[in-house]
C-alpha cells in the first residue's frame, strides 16, 4: 500500500471538502449536504486551504535539507514560508498568526524572535503530517523536526506538543500500527515526554514564556494535549456519534483542539475513510483543518488505494502531492 501518498492526498481531499464548510454554521452544512457532510470534490481543480499549501512547504523543506537537523531544515522551511505568505496563491483565509510571524521572520532575525509565543493555534499542526511520512527518522529527529516547523510561527509549547503527536499519528498508522491502539499510545507520549525539552530544534524559545524553566514550559503543552486526548477517550465511548463532532471534542481552531477532533472523527469509522472526511467538513469549527487532519491518518492507515482514483488528477498541486509521495513510499 502507498501509505505516504494515501495520507498526503487524503490531508488535501479532507481540506478540499472542509474549504467550503469552514466558516459555516453545523445546521447549514447539513442542510447543504446531509449529516454526512460533503463526500464529492468539486472543481476542476477542487482547490484547497493554505492547510495544504503550507504541509507542501514543509514537505518540500525536508525533501531539500540535506540532513534532517535543525540548522539545515530551519533555513528551508523560512524561505518555503516566506514564499508562500508572498504567493498570490496565499488568497484561502491564512491564519494571522503565519501571516505576523512571517512578516517578522522577513528581516533575518532568529526564528524564536519572531515566533508568536502565546499562539496555539491549529496552524501549528495543521501543515505537520509530511513530517509523520518520512521514513528512516530517528524518534529526536521527528519529534524535533514536528516541533521546529510549529514554533517558527506558532511558539506555545501547546502547539509543539500537538504537533509532534500529529506527525507521530501519522507515523505510527503508515507503520501499521492499528487504529483501536492509537489513542493509547499518544496518551501514553503525552506523559513519557512531558518533561523533554528539545533544546538542540527550539532554541532558547522558551525564555520568551512566563515559565521558570524549559521543562516546565513544555510540560504545559504536553498536559493541554493530555486534555484534549481525554475528551476524545469520553466521548467515543458515550458512541453519541450524531451531530456537530465539535461540540464532543472542540471547534479545531487551536492546536489540540485540531488534533483532538480529527482523531475523534478518525476513530468514529477508521475504515471508512470517505464517512472520516465528510464528518470533519461537517463541523462547526475549523472544518478544513479538522478535516484535513482526518483525512492524513485515514489515508496513513488505508494508503492510496482508500481513495477514489479520479480525485488523484482532480486535486489542486496533484503535481506536488505526487513528488512527495514517490519520495517517500
Amino acid at each position: 500500500m502507498r501509505n505516504a501518498a494515501g495520507s498526503l492526498y487524503g490531508l488535501a481531499y479532507g481540506d478540499a471538502l472542509g474549504r467550503p464548510t469552514e466558516f459555516q454554521e453545523y445546521a447549514t452544512i447539513v442542510a447543504t449536504y446531509g449529516a454526512g457532510g460533503p463526500r464529492e470534490l468539486t472543481g476542476s481543480p477542487a482547490l484547497v486551504t493554505d492547510d495544504t499549501q503550507m504541509a507542501l512547504a514543509v514537505g518540500e523543506s525536508l525533501l531539500a535539507a540535506p540532513a534532517i537537523t535543525a540548522e539545515a531544515l530551519e533555513p528551508l522551511l523560512r524561505r518555503a514560508f516566506l514564499e508562500w505568505a508572498a504567493s498570490p496563491d496565499n488568497n484561502r483565509a491564512p491564519g494571522m498568526t503565519c501571516l505576523r510571524a512571517c512578516a517578522a521572520l522577513t528581516d533575518g532575525r532568529p526564528w524564536q524572535q519572531a515566533s508568536e509565543i502565546g499562539s496555539k493555534g491549529c496552524g501549528a499542526n495543521m501543515r505537520v503530517t509530511p513530517v509523520g511520512l518520512v521514513p528512516g527518522l530517528t524518534d529526536d529527529q521527528r519529534a524535533g523536526a514536528a516541533q521546529l516547523q510549529a514554533g517558527l510561527t506558532h511558539g506555545h509549547p501547546t502547539g509543539l506538543a500537538a504537533s509532534e503527536l500529529t506527525a507521530y499519528a501519522c507515523w505510527w498508522l503508515r507503520d501499521g500500527l492499528a487504529p483501536a491502539d492509537l489513542l493509547a499510545a499518544l496518551q501514553d507520549r503525552c506523559h513519557g515526554q512531558r518533561g523533554v525539552y528539545r533544546g538542540d530544534w527550539v532554541g532558547d524559545l522558551w525564555a520568551r514564556s512566563s515559565s521558570d524553566t524549559p521543562e516546565s514550559f513544555i510540560a504545559l503543552g504536553w498536559d493541554e494535549c493530555l486534555a484534549a486526548l481525554d475528551r476524545v477517550s469520553v466521548a467515543l465511548d458515550a458512541r453519541r456519534f450524531d451531530g456537530d463532532p465539535c461540540l464532543a471534542t472542540g471547534a479545531g481552531w487551536i492546536a489540540e483542539e485540531a488534533l483532538a477532533t480529527a482523531l475523534y472523527c478518525y476513530l468514529i469509522s477508521p475504515d471508512e475513510p470517505g464517512a472520516v472526511i465528510g464528518r470533519g467538513a461537517a463541523s462547526s469549527g475549523d472544518s478544513d483543518s479538522i478535516a484535513c487532519l482526518a483525512g492524513a491518518f485515514a489515508g496513513a492507515s488505508l494508503g492510496l488505494g482508500a481513495w477514489p482514483p479520479a480525485w488523484q488528477t482532480r486535486i489542486e498541486y496533484a503535481e506536488r502531492l505526487a513528488r512527495l509521495a514517490a519520495a517517500w513510499d
